[in-house]
C-alpha cells in the first residue's frame, strides 16, 4: 500500500506539471483575447442591465433604479398605435427582400469574381464593388439628392429628358418610387462586401472538381449547380441564419437620411427604427425607445431559433446549432 501511494504522488506531480506546461504554451493566446473579451464585457453585456428601462418611467431628476415601474404600458407605443400595422410591414418586406435577394446578388457575385483569373483585374473589381460600403450613409444621401433633387437633380435634367419624358417628378413626395430606390441604394452600398464571405468560400473549393467537371463535358452553369452551390451550402445557411434575426432591424441611415425624413414619404420608408427614433426625439420616451429594441431582440432571437429548427429536419450538419 506504501508503495502504491508513493507511486502515485510522482504521477499526479506529473499531470499538474503537463498541465501548466498547456497554460505556458497558451498564455500568448489568452492575452491576445483579453482585448476582445474586455470589449465583449463592456459592449455588449453590461448594457443587458438597461433591459430595465422598457419596464419603466424614467425619471432623470429619480434615477434609473428609482424610477416608476410600468409594466407593459411602453410596449403598448407600438402595438396601439395607427400606424403600427405601416412600420411593422415595412419592416418585415424590405429586409426579406434584402434578404433573399442579397443573398441570390451576393453568391452571383462572388462567382463572377471567382472567374477572374487575373489577379490585378480581380483586386480592382474587388476595390470598386466594396468601396460604397466604405461611404457614410450621410455621403450616400447627398449622392442620391445628387440624382433626384427636382432642380438640379440628374434624373429630371439627364434622364427623363432623354427617355421622352418631360414632366418632372417630384422624388421626395411621391412615396411609389421609393421602395425601388431604396432597395437599389442598399444593394449598390452593401453587396460587395456581403460578397466578401461567398467569395472566401470559393476559393477553399478544390480546382479539380472543376476539373473533372470539364473533362466530363460538364457546361459552367452545371459546374455551378452541381459543384460550386452544394459546397458552399453551409455557409450560405449560417448567413441566412445570421440574417433572419435582424429582419426586425433595419438600416436606420438608409431609411431615415436618404430619404431625407420626409413625412409625404411615410408609407413607404418608415419603418420601427425610424419611428422609435422620431418618437423619441419628439418625447423623450427613454422607456419607449428601450421598450422596441426589447421587443425587437425578441422576435429576432425567436426567428433564428425557429429557421435553426427548420435547417435541422433538413440537416443536422448545417443547423447552426
Amino acid at each position: 500500500m506504501e508503495q502504491a501511494t508513493s507511486a502515485a504522488v510522482p504521477l499526479d506531480v506529473l499531470k499538474g506539471k503537463k498541465r501548466k506546461n498547456k497554460y505556458r504554451k497558451y498564455w500568448p493566446l489568452m492575452t491576445m483575447m483579453i482585448p476582445g473579451l474586455l470589449y465583449l464585457l463592456f459592449n455588449n453585456y453590461l448594457p443587458m442591465a438597461g433591459i430595465v428601462i422598457a419596464f419603466k418611467d424614467v425619471n432623470f431628476a429619480k434615477g434609473i433604479l428609482q424610477s416608476d415601474w410600468t409594466g407593459f404600458d411602453n410596449f403598448e407605443y407600438l402595438f396601439k398605435t395607427s400606424d403600427a400595422y405601416i412600420i411593422t410591414r415595412n419592416t418585415i418586406l424590405y429586409n426579406v427582400v434584402f434578404l433573399v435577394l442579397g443573398t441570390v446578388l451576393s453568391l452571383a457575385c462572388a462567382i463572377l469574381l471567382n472567374e477572374i483569373k487575373n489577379k490585378l483585374l480581380l483586386k480592382a473589381y474587388q476595390s470598386l464593388i466594396t468601396l460604397p460600403h466604405l461611404i457614410s450613409m450621410v455621403i450616400v444621401s447627398y449622392l442620391v439628392y445628387a440624382f433626384l433633387s427636382p432642380e438640379v437633380g440628374f434624373m429630371n435634367k439627364t434622364i427623363l429628358p432623354w427617355l421622352g419624358i418631360e414632366d418632372e417628378v417630384l422624388w421626395y413626395f411621391e412615396s411609389k418610387y421609393w421602395p425601388v430606390i431604396l432597395t437599389l441604394v442598399h444593394f449598390w452600398k452593401g453587396i460587395g462586401f456581403s460578397s466578401i464571405v461567398f467569395f472566401a468560400a470559393l476559393l477553399g473549393i478544390d480546382e479539380e472538381y472543376y476539373e473533372a467537371a470539364r473533362l466530363d463535358g460538364a457546361s459552367r452553369w452545371k459546374q455551378i449547380r452541381h459543384i460550386t452551390l452544394p459546397i458552399i451550402t453551409p455557409i450560405i445557411i449560417l448567413m441566412t441564419l445570421l440574417s433572419v434575426g435582424r429582419i426586425f432591424y433595419s438600416d436606420f441611415g438608409l431609411f431615415y437620411q436618404v430619404p431625407l425624413n420626409s413625412g409625404a414619404l411615410f408609407e413607404t420608408t418608415a419603418t420601427i427604427d425610424t419611428y422609435v427614433f422620431n418618437g423619441l426625439m419628439g418625447s423623450g420616451d427613454l422607456g419607449m425607445s428601450a421598450a422596441a429594441g426589447l421587443y425587437q431582440s425578441i422576435v429576432g432571437f425567436i426567428l433564428v431559433v425557429l429557421a435553426n429548427y427548420s435547417v435541422r429536419l433538413y440537416s443536422k450538419d448545417n443547423a447552426l446549432f
